[in-house]
Protein backbone atom coordinates (compact mmCIF):
# COMPACT_ATOMS: atom_id res chain seq x y z
CA UNK A 1 0.00 0.00 0.00
CA UNK A 2 1.46 3.35 -0.81
CA UNK A 3 1.99 5.61 2.07
CA UNK A 4 1.40 9.46 1.54
CA UNK A 5 2.42 12.29 3.52
CA UNK A 6 0.05 15.07 3.61
CA UNK A 7 1.09 18.49 4.25
CA UNK A 8 -0.91 20.91 5.96
CA UNK A 9 -2.03 22.72 3.05
CA UNK A 10 -3.65 19.87 1.74
CA UNK A 11 -5.58 18.77 4.89
CA UNK A 12 -6.66 22.88 5.06
CA UNK A 13 -8.10 22.93 1.60
CA UNK A 14 -10.25 19.83 2.77
CA UNK A 15 -11.38 21.31 6.08
CA UNK A 16 -11.76 24.83 4.90
CA UNK A 17 -13.72 23.78 1.68
CA UNK A 18 -10.80 25.64 0.24
CA UNK A 19 -11.68 26.20 -3.82
CA UNK A 20 -10.49 25.41 -6.61
CA UNK A 21 -8.36 22.78 -4.37
CA UNK A 22 -11.05 21.48 -2.31
CA UNK A 23 -12.33 18.87 -4.53
CA UNK A 24 -8.73 16.83 -4.92
CA UNK A 25 -8.16 17.04 -1.28
CA UNK A 26 -11.60 15.32 -0.67
CA UNK A 27 -10.66 12.89 -3.26
CA UNK A 28 -7.60 11.71 -1.73
CA UNK A 29 -9.10 11.18 1.76
CA UNK A 30 -12.03 8.97 0.23
CA UNK A 31 -9.12 7.05 -1.09
CA UNK A 32 -7.41 7.42 2.35
CA UNK A 33 -10.60 6.74 3.79
CA UNK A 34 -11.14 3.62 1.62
CA UNK A 35 -7.98 1.54 2.73
CA UNK A 36 -6.48 2.50 -0.99
CA UNK A 37 -3.65 4.76 0.34
CA UNK A 38 -2.61 5.73 3.65
CA UNK A 39 -2.04 8.87 4.99
CA UNK A 40 0.41 10.47 7.49
CA UNK A 41 1.19 13.59 9.01
CA UNK A 42 3.30 15.15 11.80
CA UNK A 43 2.58 16.58 15.10
CA UNK A 44 3.41 20.25 13.35
CA UNK A 45 0.60 19.83 10.80
CA UNK A 46 -1.72 19.51 13.74
CA UNK A 47 -0.37 22.65 15.49
CA UNK A 48 -0.85 24.52 12.12
CA UNK A 49 -4.30 23.32 11.65
CA UNK A 50 -5.42 24.40 14.66
CA UNK A 51 -4.32 27.88 14.38
CA UNK A 52 -5.42 28.50 10.66
CA UNK A 53 -8.43 26.72 11.61
CA UNK A 54 -9.25 29.15 14.78
CA UNK A 55 -9.05 32.03 11.90
CA UNK A 56 -12.64 30.49 9.99
CA UNK A 57 -14.18 29.29 12.82
CA UNK A 58 -14.18 28.92 16.93
CA UNK A 59 -11.66 27.21 18.74
CA UNK A 60 -14.66 23.99 19.69
CA UNK A 61 -15.24 23.94 15.81
CA UNK A 62 -11.38 23.76 15.11
CA UNK A 63 -10.63 21.21 17.69
CA UNK A 64 -14.02 19.15 16.15
CA UNK A 65 -12.37 18.80 12.99
CA UNK A 66 -9.17 18.19 14.14
CA UNK A 67 -10.72 15.29 15.79
CA UNK A 68 -12.28 13.86 12.84
CA UNK A 69 -9.20 14.27 11.09
CA UNK A 70 -7.39 12.17 13.83
CA UNK A 71 -9.23 9.30 12.86
CA UNK A 72 -8.62 9.11 9.33
CA UNK A 73 -4.91 10.34 9.25
CA UNK A 74 -1.56 8.95 11.40
CA UNK A 75 0.54 11.39 13.15
CA UNK A 76 4.29 10.40 12.90
CA UNK A 77 6.45 10.98 15.74
CA UNK A 78 9.39 14.37 15.44
CA UNK A 79 12.24 12.98 17.01
CA UNK A 80 15.96 14.55 17.49
CA UNK A 81 17.30 12.49 14.55
CA UNK A 82 14.83 14.53 12.18
CA UNK A 83 15.73 17.99 13.62
CA UNK A 84 19.34 16.92 12.80
CA UNK A 85 18.54 16.07 10.01
CA UNK A 86 16.32 19.18 9.13
CA UNK A 87 18.95 21.77 10.55
CA UNK A 88 21.27 20.51 8.43
CA UNK A 89 19.10 19.97 5.30
CA UNK A 90 19.73 23.26 3.37
CA UNK A 91 15.98 23.10 2.90
CA UNK A 92 14.66 27.27 3.44
CA UNK A 93 11.99 26.40 5.08
CA UNK A 94 12.86 24.81 8.31
CA UNK A 95 9.04 23.48 8.70
CA UNK A 96 9.21 22.04 5.21
CA UNK A 97 12.90 20.10 5.62
CA UNK A 98 11.08 18.57 9.36
CA UNK A 99 8.07 17.56 7.16
CA UNK A 100 10.50 15.73 5.08
CA UNK A 101 13.21 14.37 6.67
CA UNK A 102 9.67 13.30 9.38
CA UNK A 103 8.26 11.24 5.82
CA UNK A 104 11.71 9.65 5.15
CA UNK A 105 12.41 8.51 8.45
CA UNK A 106 9.18 6.62 8.18
CA UNK A 107 9.96 5.03 4.83
CA UNK A 108 7.42 7.12 3.30
CA UNK A 109 8.09 8.28 -0.18
CA UNK A 110 5.63 10.79 -1.27
CA UNK A 111 4.87 14.02 -0.08
CA UNK A 112 1.38 15.74 -0.90
CA UNK A 113 1.51 19.67 -0.83
CA UNK A 114 0.26 22.63 -3.45
CA UNK A 115 3.84 23.94 -2.32
CA UNK A 116 6.35 21.80 -4.25
CA UNK A 117 8.76 24.63 -4.49
CA UNK A 118 9.54 24.31 -0.94
CA UNK A 119 10.58 20.90 -1.29
CA UNK A 120 13.36 21.21 -4.07
CA UNK A 121 15.68 19.23 -1.70
CA UNK A 122 13.90 16.75 -1.26
CA UNK A 123 14.81 13.35 -2.07
CA UNK A 124 11.62 11.45 -2.15
CA UNK A 125 8.27 12.64 -4.52
CA UNK A 126 6.67 15.58 -4.35
CA UNK A 127 3.42 15.72 -5.76
CA UNK A 128 -0.19 18.17 -5.81
CA UNK A 129 -3.03 16.28 -4.59
CA UNK A 130 -4.26 16.48 -8.00
CA UNK A 131 -1.27 15.23 -9.51
CA UNK A 132 -1.30 12.43 -7.67
CA UNK A 133 -5.16 11.52 -8.52
CA UNK A 134 -4.48 11.75 -11.88
CA UNK A 135 -1.52 9.61 -12.04
CA UNK A 136 -3.65 7.03 -9.69
CA UNK A 137 -6.13 6.97 -11.96
CA UNK A 138 -4.37 6.59 -15.32
CA UNK A 139 -2.59 3.64 -13.49
CA UNK A 140 -5.78 1.97 -12.32
CA UNK A 141 -7.15 2.70 -16.05
CA UNK A 142 -4.27 0.72 -17.38
CA UNK A 143 -4.33 -2.09 -14.87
Amino acid sequence: MIKLFIDSDIILDLLAKREPHYNYAAKLFSMIDDGKVKGFTSPIVFANLHYLLRKFTSNAEALKSLRKLKIMINILPIDEKVIEQALNSGFNDFEDAIQNFTAINNGIKVIITKNKKDYKKSNITISSAEEFIKTWQTRKNTN
